[in-house]
């Protein structure tokens, strides 16, 4: 059965990022006719995967990126505030470790460079000061921003008794925390459905360009083929963005990266229930007995797990003290892939992330004898070469994107939602828009300002 209909907008996808663009289409903007369009139910391809976190702390070159955060986590807070927390934002920070003296420098360096990007003041604190505010545990109105550097270890052990002892300094990043994602897309749903958008179940199979312009989409469903008369046509299908594209002609700069994710229940309070978002910055080699090292060494399939991992290991606890879980991840093996569902993950990987996230936190060897039960999720990274999302208009008239948001969709929603509703509806673009536009490639320099900086990946 063929059926016809209109839309002033047509969002493809309704993971976070088109639920955000429907949101602010129709609510902020008015458009009666928004229709969201995915193959699968709302929020589930890698939406639903996420760790849930938000943060203001983000690397050059230029302060785009940590303004676009900082514009959306300023919209967070509104939500907050409107529906009495439902999307339970809390604020306690990310925290930076390290036990190594050249360790300390690289995170002041980083702070400073922060701090100058606009992630709020610096404050350093020593043997002596009694000037750090500790982070709460709910709630962020009351909680500071900016950056607080700690570098002497008794303070460190005083405030987060949890971590090495031989941690040696600590750099808490202030705006940032986490929410509920199911909740937040759930409530960008609600509002968008009840201004009039509505969503169509079925897979984006044609875009008519009629005259070098968007006129209509087809979309292939259970029911037949559904034909949706529309000039307006935005791209948010997450992982399937490449090729999303390629129904306009276009080769958009993206690919994906697989990313996993390790909870276990908490039980033995390895990472303690009221502990911000932990990460140690140095090189790790797992911890082994020397029986467990000498049967490695001579297995050569097993053997690379006695080589020494990439800095990065991190985590948070997730749910009430006395019943937490340890949410864990590490990208040590990340390499480009073709999204393919269900996902396939190194099964040693629950092991090594635990192993290695007791360097900084030794309470998690009380897992090592008899490794727990655990639970592996993920799904797809859509990237830019140097990791900012695509948020505008794309060559074809009509045709918007606003997707490729890598391991940050759900912290940046607000901000990429209001700004490509921004585009389409021709209002006041705010400082940030010129470096997230697809058009920036074009540009033969722009890339050349990226190729030695960090994409501020976690």
């Amino acid at each position: 059965m063929s059926v016809r209909s209109d839309a002033d907008v047509v969002i493809c996808g309704a993971g976070i990022a088109g639920a955000a663009a429907a949101y602010f289409l129709a609510v902020e903007h008015g458009q009666k006719h928004v229709c969201l369009v995915d193959d699968g139910p709302p929020l589930s391809l890698t939406s639903d995967k996420s760790t849930e976190c938000y943060r203001n702390w983000w690397p050059g070159p230029g302060s785009a990126m940590v303004d676009f955060s900082n514009r959306s986590i300023d919209l967070l807070e509104n939500i907050a505030r409107r529906t009495n927390n439902r999307i339970a934002m809390a604020r306690r920070g990310y925290v930076f470790a390290t036990g190594l003296e050249t360790g300390v420098e690289a995170l002041r360096a980083q702070a400073e460079a922060g701090s100058a990007l606009g992630s709020g003041d610096l404050r350093e604190h020593g043997a002596s000061t009694t000037s750090y505010i500790p982070h709460t545990e709910s709630g962020w109105e009351n909680s500071p921003a900016g950056i607080d550097l700690l570098t002497d270890p008794k303070l460190i052990q005083q405030h987060f008794p949890g971590f090495s002892k031989d941690t040696k300094g600590l750099l808490h990043v202030r705006r940032c925390g986490w929410l509920t994602a199911q909740q937040l897309g759930a409530w960008y749903l609600e509002e968008a459905r009840a201004a009039g958008a509505r969503i169509v179940s079925g897979k984006l199979v044609q875009v008519d360009c009629a005259g070098g312009r968007v006129a209509g989409v087809t979309i292939a469903g259970e029911q037949g083929e559904h034909t949706i008369n529309t000039e307006r046509l935005v791209l948010s299908p997450g992982p399937y963005l490449h090729d999303v594209g390629q129904l306009l002609g276009l080769d958009l700069p993206v690919y994906c990266e697989g990313h996993v994710k390790v909870v276990l229940r908490d039980t033995k309070n390895g990472m303690p229930a009221d502990s911000p978002l932990v990460l140690w910055m140095d090189p790790v080699r797992l911890p082994w007995s020397d029986e467990e090292r000498e049967a490695l060494a001579e297995d050569t399939s097993m053997r690379y797990l006695l080589d020494e991992f990439p800095g990065g290991v991190h985590g948070r606890p997730t749910g009430a003290a006395g019943h937490h879980y340890a949410l864990m991840l590490w990208t040590y093996d990340v390499h480009k892939a073709a999204p393919t569902f269900p996902m396939a993950w190194d099964p040693h990987m629950p092991e090594i992330i635990i192993r290695g996230i007791s360097r900084m936190l030794p309470g998690m060897n009380a897992y090592l004898d008899a490794l727990p039960k655990t639970e592996v999720d993920g799904g797809y990274y859509c990237k830019t070469p140097e990791n900012r999302p695509l948020v505008g208009p794309l060559p074809v008239e009509g045709a918007y994107v606003n997707a490729a948001y890598s391991g940050y969709g759900i912290m940046t929603s607000c901000a990429g939602g209001e700004l490509i509703a921004n585009h389409i509806m021709g209002a006041t673009l705010p400082s940030y828009a010129d470096a997230l536009l697809p058009s920036r490639f074009g540009d033969p320099n722009y890339l050349d300002e990226f190729a030695d900086a960090t994409a501020g990946q976690m």
